[in-house]
C-alpha cells in the first residue's frame, strides 16, 4: 500500500510534523530521507529492508555507494541523500563546537572527534587547529593510511599550523579496530610533533585516539 493511502496520523512526514521526530522509528525517519519507494514497495518498507540487510542505522549510513546501489530500491540518488544528511549532521556539530568557549574540555572534544572519525574504514590522522582562546579555526584530515597505520610527517603538520595561524593544536587519529588504546608508536610520534610545534611556539594541547564510540585523551592519561 502506498503511504499516501495510509491514515493521515500514520504517515511518517505528517507524524513528524505533528508529534516530533523522536516519535518516529528508524525506518520512518529513513523513509522521509529517501522520500520515495519503488513499484509495489513504499519508502517505509524499503527502509525496513535496508535496515534488515545492513543490521543497523549506523551500518546503513556508512555503507559504500556500491553497497547502497546493490540494495533493492536504492541507487545513486538515495545514496546521495543519505550521505548529505549525515554530512549536515557533522557540520551542525562542528558549528556548535566552533561557538563553544574553547576546546579545553576533553569530554566535548572527544564527542566531536568521535563523530568525525569513528566510522572511517582506514586510519586517519587529523588535527584541530585552535586560536589563542582555544576556539576552533579548522578541523583538518592530514594523513590517511591503511587499515592499520598512517604515515605522519610533523613537518606537514607544522606547515598547516602556520598556514592556519594556529596558536595551539589538538591531534587525533582513529583506530579502525575500534580499540582506542594508545600504542607506543602513538606516544613516540606525539613527542616528535610536540618538539616540532615547539619550534614555532604552537602548543600541543592533547592527542586523542578514537575507537568505536570512545576517545582516549593523552592528557588525561598523563601521556602528553
Amino acid at each position: 500500500m502506498k503511504i499516501t493511502q495510509w491514515p493521515q496520523e500514520e504517515r511518517p512526514r505528517e507524524k513528524l510534523l505533528t508529534y516530533g521526530p523522536q516519535t518516529l522509528s528508524d525506518a520512518e525517519l529513513i523513509a522521509i530521507i529517501i522520500h520515495t519507494g519503488v513499484k509495489g514497495i513504499n519508502a517505509v518498507q524499503l527502509a525496513r529492508q535496508a535496515l534488515s540487510k545492513f543490521g543497523s542505522v549506523r551500518a546503513l549510513i556508512n555503507a559504500t555507494q556500491s553497497q547502497i546501489n546493490d540494495t533493492q530500491g536504492f541507487g545513486n540518488a538515495k545514496y546521495a541523500t543519505l550521505v548529505a544528511s549525515v554530512e549536515l549532521s557533522k557540520r551542525s556539530l562542528a558549528e556548535t563546537m566552533q561557538r563553544a568557549t574553547s576546546f579545553t574540555q576533553a569530554d566535548a572534544t572527544s564527542q566531536y572527534l568521535i563523530a568525525q572519525l569513528r566510522d572511517k574504514p582506514h586510519e586517519v590522522f587529523a588535527m584541530l587547529l585552535l586560536d589563542s582562546q582555544h576556539q576552533l579555526i579548522a578541523f583538518r584530515e592530514m594523513f590517511k593510511g591503511t587499515i592499520n597505520s598512517a604515515a605522519v610527517y610533523p613537518r606537514e603538520l607544522v606547515k598547516q599550523a602556520i598556514a592556519d595561524n594556529a596558536a595551539a593544536v589538538i591531534l587525533a587519529h582513529n583506530h579502525p579496530s575500534g580499540i582506542a588504546e594508545p600504542s607506543q608508536a602513538d606516544i613516540q610520534i606525539t613527542e616528535r610533533i610536540k618538539q616540532a610545534m615547539h619550534l614555532i611556539d604552537v602548543r600541543v594541547l592533547d592527542h586523542f585516539v578514537v575507537g568505536d564510540g570512545v576517545a582516549v585523551s593523552f592528557a588525561q592519561r598523563g601521556l602528553l
